[in-house]
């Protein structure tokens, strides 16, 4: 294998430094320079185009907010977001697949980044309802008699495993 390698670095060394001579490539005659006279031709003038520079607004206000509650699917969720310059408040809330109501508040500013906080709440609450003392009623079921299933006897011959030492142990001993 090493043969194999030593020889193919060797012929592509040799094809590399042109020992070898590779196929030659033949190129086309320059074109003779033509010079032609024209006359000049009127151009309309076009009105330039460029680019307008957009309105830069250094402090940026929006407010805006969304609720969907459907009731023939059960989406439940809401925003509310407003921006005052640099810094955005807002507040989303949506029904998790567990039950739960998730709320959660943020605020992002230049100073403390985004920041957070979840709250989440069960949508149905669990209502503690005082035991009344329930009477006690006794009732008897009746018992149905079956009959056993008849006894299934298997029996299994004992098997014996019996292997002939080998010849050279059997002389030596």
């Amino acid at each position: 294998m090493a043969f194999k390698f030593i020889a193919v670095i060797a012929l592509f060394s040799v094809v590399s430094a042109g020992v070898v001579p590779a196929a030659q490539v033949y190129h086309a005659a320059p074109a003779a320079a033509v010079v032609k006279t024209v006359a000049p031709v009127a151009v309309a003038a076009h009105p330039v185009l460029t680019k307008t520079v957009e309105e830069f607004d250094p402090h940026p206000q929006y407010k805006y907010a969304y609720d969907v509650q459907d009731a023939v699917s059960g989406d439940s969720k809401s925003q509310v977001e407003e921006r005052d310059g640099d810094v955005v408040r807002g507040e989303y809330s949506l029904v998790d697949s567990d039950g739960f109501k998730r709320t959660v508040q943020y605020t992002a500013d230049d100073v403390n980044g985004f920041n957070a906080v979840v709250h989440r709440e069960p949508l149905v609450t669990k209502a503690i309802v005082a035991a009344a003392p329930a009477s006690v009623v006794k009732t008897v079921a009746p018992v149905a008699h079956y009959a056993a299933p008849a006894a299934v006897v298997k029996t299994v011959a004992p098997v014996s495993h019996i292997a002939a030492a080998p010849a050279a142990y059997v002389a030596n001993h």
